[in-house]
């Protein structure tokens, strides 16, 4: 029997290897693409900035433009999902439901209040994973239902596993074109003769932000879509040289364009498929005579990400400190003025303030850069919880995602995974070793741009002459440090030492040294371990 069907999108915001959204156009005589935008679900589950509100806006658009040249287009239908669901699956009598499997505990719950929905009204649920390289619970079982809780462990799972499923094949305007033959699948909805309302696009139109009172002027240098996606993903392959020697510990985390893909707020709202992206990474290494290895090469990259998915899939509490099994539980400081001074770009160090800036302003950040932002945050400065950094990052990252950014905020603060805590970025010279004119700075804090370079990354050690010339007065322009950067680091320092020597056995569940990528097979130039070791970072008094 052929269905007719609403297939939710939730996540995977494309076209191209889509594989629930291609067995739903298989199996069915009537097809509704629909996506249920739950302000509530996504406010509170979510916690989205108005700049992600931009980039989810733009995606379905862009997916409902790409649907629309294929006969098609994009319902989506403002309100709480399970009432949505009741009221459209009567309205139009579907008996089948198909979505893209997640495994964040929201999704899941989502998902089986679904398949209840189904039991009590008679309609089947079909999800099909496509977020992720692989079936995260695939490899939960390899390694006897727990997660492997080191990169190496990982990768050697996944070695049993072998390679990821192959993206399914692209979609086209035939897969949604009713067939009257009936040895055919019953290619999908055509709205001209099969809408339930003449108006129903129209009624069910992607809104703009001012429908959802999002400022206007909350724009990101990058425009959501599968469509903006791909042209980004391909303008990278065609430098097959770049893709091959890519080692992410040597990009640079304060070039004014990105030196590494931005393809991870793609990746996160599903306008990218990271299979298809992992096969194209295949062809070109086959390719060529040699290429960088994982963790540091792309691909490296993609099974950094997978590692943080599954692993989330499969722990309590992932995104808190609190009954997190691997997590050190430590009393961090409470303190609302400091977190606020961090957030709004005000500690008084143009380096970290520059990367807050960048960060509110386009919603995105070199790797090195949140590295940076996040110790000075916690274990290096502040010792203020990965948590509170986090549902920042939460709310102004375009690439924010519950795994990958409760993972990474437990490994700069030193909390599971990373484990040279003795590494603790200088706020002045680690931004001055790539930038050291400051032009970074100058972007981001134009109220320093007419400092000397000597003096843009500690504007403070200028006399007042050349405050006055520079036309910033620091402490009424522009705030002094607001901590001591030997002091405060030193203290946090014995601090984590003591944390973790009282904790030791749950710093061990996570711990494999030759997993951290600025490590492994790539020595940096200048590394900050070695500054402190030569003890010439300056104090900012």
């Amino acid at each position: 029997m052929l269905h007719r069907t609403i297939h939710l999108f939730r996540k995977e915001l494309r076209l191209h290897d889509n594989p629930v959204l291609l067995a739903a156009l298989e199996s069915s005589e009537a097809l509704y693409p629909v996506y249920i935008l739950d302000r509530a679900f996504l406010t509170s589950s979510m916690h989205i900035g108005a700049l992600r509100w931009h980039f989810l806006l733009q995606s379905l658009e862009d997916l409902h433009k790409n649907l629309g040249r294929l006969g098609s287009c994009l319902l989506v239908i403002q309100g709480e999902y399970e009432t949505i669901l009741r009221d459209h699956i009567q309205k139009w009598n579907i008996t089948q439901v198909t979505l893209d499997a997640e495994m964040e505990p929201f999704y899941k719950e989502m998902e089986a209040n679904i398949q209840r929905l189904g039991a009590e009204l008679g309609f089947e649920v079909l999800s099909l994973v496509a977020h992720s390289l692989y079936d995260t619970q695939r490899i939960l079982d390899l390694n006897g239902g727990s997660p492997p809780l080191t990169y190496k462990r990982f990768l050697h799972i996944l070695s049993l596993l072998g390679d990821p499923e192959v993206p399914v094949r692209n979609l086209t305007a035939e897969d949604f074109q009713q067939s009257d033959d009936k040895t055919h699948v019953r290619r999908i909805w055509d709205m001209r003769c099969r809408a339930p309302d003449p108006d129903l696009a129209e009624r069910y139109r992607v809104p703009l932000p001012v429908d959802l009172k999002i400022s206007p002027e909350s724009l990101s240098p990058w425009r959501g879509g599968e469509t903006e996606g791909l042209q980004r993903l391909e303008q990278h392959l065609t430098d097959q040289g770049w893709v091959t020697s890519f080692t992410k510990p040597r990009t640079i985390p304060n070039s004014l364009l990105p030196s590494t893909t931005g393809l991870s707020p793609y990746f996160s709202m599903g306008c990218l498929s990271v299979r298809a992206f992992f096969y194209r990474l295949s062809n070109i290494y086959a390719q060529a005579k040699h290429h960088s290895l994982p963790p540091v090469s792309l691909q490296g990259q993609l099974l950094w990400r997978e590692f943080f998915y599954t692993v989330a899939s499969a722990t309590p509490n992932f995104t808190q400190m609190a009954g997190n099994p691997i997590c050190l539980q430590i009393c961090w400081y409470k303190d609302a003025e400091r977190l606020h001074k961090w957030k709004t770009a005000q500690t008084g160090f143009p380096w970290i303030d520059a990367i807050m800036t960048q960060l509110r302003q386009e919603g995105w950040i070199h790797h090195l850069a949140r590295h940076a932002v996040a110790c000075f945050l916690t274990r290096g400065h502040l010792w203020i919880s990965w948590e509170e950094g986090m549902k920042v990052f939460e709310e102004l990252l375009l690439d924010a995602d519950y795994s990958i950014n409760a993972g990474n905020w437990m490994w700069l603060s030193a909390s599971a995974f990373f484990h040279q805590y003795t590494r603790i970025f200088c706020p002045v010279h680690f931004g001055k070793r790539t930038d050291p004119q400051g032009d970074y700075i100058r972007k981001y804090l134009p109220i320093l741009k007419n400092f000397p370079s000597k003096y843009i990354y500690e504007p403070w050690t200028a006399s007042e002459d050349e405050q006055k010339q520079a036309g910033c007065i620091i402490g009424q322009d522009y705030p002094f440090p607001m901590v001591n950067h030997k002091e405060a680091s030193d203290h946090n320092l014995q601090l984590m030492k003591q944390v973790r020597e009282e904790q030791h056995r749950t710093a061990q569940l996570t711990r494999d040294d030759a997993d951290d990528p600025m490590e492994v097979k790539v020595k940096l130039d200048r590394s900050e371990e070695n500054i402190s070791k030569r003890k010439v970072a300056r104090t900012t008094e």
